[in-house]
């Protein structure tokens, strides 16, 4: 889309893999647990914590903390879901150093990377829902823009069989949301008369994005993803036994901080709660589930989770 548009691939691109980077194990579901425990220190935010990780966490050279990244792309990172009225502490420290300009829109690459994110994951939860058993293609079919989807794959391959028109249909849904920016896009600059970066970020609304059409369509699709994915049962299940467990690690290490690895123990002027979040936050799923095994005991959730 970037390259479509005509705009700066590289910063794209670093936006869009950088993005969630803050996000601790278990996603959202490890999020909740720590902003619930870092709550007296300021809670956690994935997003800030991005950014945290990106200018202080991260020591790969000896002259400066972090990774020496530009300011673009910092402030995309920052706000590439849009204006930040109310900075987490995590982004206000950031934004001390580096302002970030947090009260405006973002560059067209984080607004891209952004709207390029909900397509991503829209369609790589249709794949990993109908592998996983969680619906069917004939449940999905019920929602308006997989059935038009269906209708233009079937057309098309008349003769295949349904095991190898399932990614055919992902890769078309994926197709029309990327058009459907990109011709929405172009419209949206070309009515807003918008000529510069700076005029981007003073045009008080988001020039990327899908069209009103499209967006009924998306949200209707989220929804059914929501109702029979992220809420089924089976998933709630999982998510619940993932929280207890990143809960009970948290409060292991502020019981006894000298679990931690030596260099994440908290300074004697830092808070506690603060270097345990750093730290359970850069944990991947599989590592946090072995610290607790590790720590307290077995563990509820499957080997290889």
């Amino acid at each position: 889309m970037a390259r479509a548009l005509g705009l700066n691939e590289d910063l794209t691109e670093a936006l869009a893999l950088a993005h969630d980077i803050g996000h601790p194990p278990f996603g959202h579901a490890g999020e909740d647990v720590l902003q619930a425990a870092m709550a007296a220190v300021g809670g956690f935010d994935h997003n800030a914590h991005t950014i945290r990780l990106l200018t202080r966490l991260e020591t790969p050279y000896p002259g400066f903390d972090g990774l020496n990244l530009s300011w673009e792309t910092l402030e995309g990172l920052a706000k590439h879901n849009g204006p930040v009225a109310a900075p987490p502490w995590a982004l206000a420290e950031a934004d001390a150093l580096w302002p970030l300009e947090l009260s405006s829109w973002p560059g067209l690459e984080a607004q891209v990377a952004a709207i390029a994110d909900d397509i991503a994951y829209d369609n790589h939860d249709i794949d990993d829902g109908l592998r996983a058993g969680l619906f069917t293609l004939e449940e999905l079919l019920g929602v308006k823009l997989a059935r038009q989807a269906w209708e233009g794959v079937r057309a098309r391959h008349r003769d295949a069989g349904e095991a190898r028109l399932i990614p055919e249909l992902v890769r078309e849904l994926i197709g029309r949301m990327v058009n459907d920016v990109l011709v929405e896009t172009r419209r949206r600059i070309g009515e807003s008369g918008v000529q510069s970066v700076e005029a981007v970020r003073a045009a008080g609304r988001p020039l990327a994005g899908f069209s009103e059409e499209m967006a009924v369509e998306e949200h209707a699709l989220k929804a059914f993803l929501h109702a029979r994915m992220y809420d089924a049962p089976s998933v709630q299940a999982v998510r619940a036994e993932a929280q207890r467990m990143l809960a009970a690690l948290f409060e292991a290490y502020r019981a006894d901080p000298e679990r931690l690895p030596p260099e994440w123990r908290p300074r004697p002027e830092a808070a506690a709660a603060r270097a345990i979040g750093d730290f359970i936050a850069g944990m991947t799923d599989r590592y946090a589930i072995r610290q607790y095994r590790d720590l307290i005991g077995p563990a509820g959730l499957p080997e290889g989770f």
